[in-house]
């Protein structure tokens, strides 16, 4: 392309300081160097990661920058030593790398990968290096990913192929959300054929974790949120029954157990809150429950009762939904594009990206499941 070694101008959302809205800018995006992808961004969704890092963690190291990370795109240029892309593919950038050395990539039980980004800056969610400035300053690349910019360049091992026919105003779904939640209840958990199942938090990534127990064979699913307005889609997406936690004066854990004999085989905690963890656990029933945390901080410890643990249950938790990223999203895609797995039902906003602000308003009020960001045609 006429771009390829270039420096490309283009606009972005840059997050200036914590806690404030982003602002439209013109920033510079410089080419890959050895072993980096430039790629234009079609389309990207806005999750509840993005607004933790602005809103919550108030981590200011970790600004400026870009946020985004649920993206896909196409290649614009390859720097050198790059041999599996090449300019006009279709593509999805990782916030998880996957570089297929390391001892956890070997690993057949992790999705971790020694060289990805958080291995060394979790707290602040960016790595050092980046290829954004803008009015003369270096701009953070969130993540390792940034695509809420029209242009953002990531590592090669942070970049996954997939097929040529695929919307990508629709897969960049697969980058987060929806294969977080699907990949917690098939993979982490490993819901069972005629299990009973709650799932806390109907967010995107709860609603996925729906549709992953109700995939797996699950026979009664219990989808848990304050927000009535989620259970129509929850029960699209595969649950049985909806409760709301404030419709009772006893513990959901308590409700739950009344319902199931003692408890669910599993439960996926989808909200990120830590006595919503503890009650997930103790939703389990003792001897062989499986609670999973998926939601997604780190600003304050979690407990529980040890009985909890002694009787039986396990705790655990799930990154990305155990996926390795460059072997598992492309085969997401496919799924997706198979009808074995939905995306278009968590979709109820369509924006472009000067309304970005909006985007964020309505996830900060519960008002969408995902907004997708039409960043460039």
């Amino acid at each position: 392309m006429a771009t390829a070694g270039k420096v490309i101008k283009c606009r972005a959302a840059v997050a200036w300081e914590p806690n404030a809205p982003l602002v439209i800018e013109e920033i510079e995006v410089a080419p890959p160097q050895e072993g980096e992808i430039r790629i234009k961004v079609i389309a990207t969704g806005v999750c509840h990661t993005d607004l933790y890092h602005l809103f919550e963690s108030q981590q200011k190291q970790g600004f400026p920058t870009v946020l985004g990370h649920e993206g896909a795109g196409v290649v614009e240029s390859v720097g050198s030593g790059v041999t599996d892309f090449k300019p006009g593919d279709k593509v999805i950038p990782l916030f998880i790398s996957q570089c297929g050395e390391c001892r956890f990539c070997k690993h057949p039980k992790t999705n971790q990968c020694d060289r990805n980004w958080s291995s060394k800056r979790y707290d602040v969610m960016s790595d050092p290096t980046t290829r954004f400035t803008c009015r003369g300053k270096p701009i953070l690349q969130f993540m390792g990913t940034s695509t809420f910019s029209e242009y953002t360049v990531l590592n090669q091992i942070a970049v996954t192929k997939i097929r040529d026919d695929a919307p990508l105003n629709r897969v960049c779904l697969l980058a987060c959300g929806i294969s977080t939640g699907y990949g917690a209840a098939v993979n982490t958990a490993g819901v069972t054929p005629g299990s009973v199942c709650a799932v806390f938090g109907l967010g995107a990534v709860g609603l996925a974790a729906v549709m992953g127990c109700k995939n797996a064979g699950a026979s009664r699913i219990f989808a848990v949120d304050i927000n009535e307005q989620k259970f129509e889609k929850a029960k699209v997406l595969g649950a049985t029954d909806c409760v709301n936690p404030k419709a009772y004066d006893k513990p959901v854990s308590v409700v739950l157990a009344e319902m199931t004999d003692g408890g669910v085989d599993f439960s996926l905690e989808c909200v990120g809150n830590t006595e919503v963890m503890r009650s997930a656990l103790e939703s389990c029933v003792k001897g062989w429950g499986v609670s999973v945390l998926v939601g997604w901080t780190d600003m304050s410890d979690f407990s529980a009762r040890p009985i909890q643990l002694i009787s039986g249950k396990t705790w655990k938790g799930s990154l990305f939904g155990g996926f390795k990223s460059k072997d598992g999203v492309p085969k997401l895609v496919h799924d997706y594009m198979s009808g074995k797995i939905k995306l278009d039902e968590f979709i109820t906003h369509n924006m472009s990206l000067e309304q970005v602000n909006d985007a964020i308003k309505l996830m900060k009020t519960g008002e969408c499941i995902r907004t997708i960001l039409n960043i460039s045609k």
